[in-house]
């Protein structure tokens, strides 16, 4: 019974390993919210892919919606500096450093993604994801981390 469970658990794993894949679907909403909180990117990784659908309705210039990675401690200079940026330029400045990977802004109904190289993250190192459009990164936002 202790040997089936452990197989049974060891294949669990790995199968759960495998569909921890290498990317994410994420979802941004009229009610400015996120439907994950947290994202694992395991480490085995090359390349990790956030695709992220604004299952609202309202237009990109009204409640408009992306994902920005930077580390938590800048997370809040990157989301100020970026209010003054304008929606052309997806609220974040022009070559701001601090932005590891960041999609597009997007309306209600369409859909966008980013890929980057998980080398640019390390483990141990917090990170959060959020919505730079100006008011929405207080409340759209999430943690990512290297599993």
């Amino acid at each position: 019974m202790i040997r089936t469970f452990a197989v049974a658990a060891s294949l669990l794993f790995a199968s759960s390993s495998v569909f921890a894949a290498c990317s994410v679907d994420i979802e941004g909403n009229d009610a400015m919210q996120f439907n994950l909180k947290t994202i694992d990117v395991a480490k085995s990784c090359k390349d990790f892919t956030v695709n992220l659908k604004h299952v609202g309705k309202m237009a990109r210039n009204v409640m408009g919606h992306n994902w920005v990675l930077t580390t938590t401690a800048d997370m809040q200079a990157v989301a100020t500096d970026g209010q003054t940026a304008g929606l052309d330029k997806d609220y974040l400045k022009a070559g701001d450093a601090r932005v590891i990977a960041h999609t597009k802004v997007i309306g209600g109904g369409e859909t966008t993604s980013v890929t980057f190289p998980v080398s640019k993250l390390a483990a141990g190192t917090a990170y959060t994801y959020f919505c730079s459009f100006p008011g929405h990164w207080g409340l759209m936002k999430g943690t990512l981390a290297v599993k």
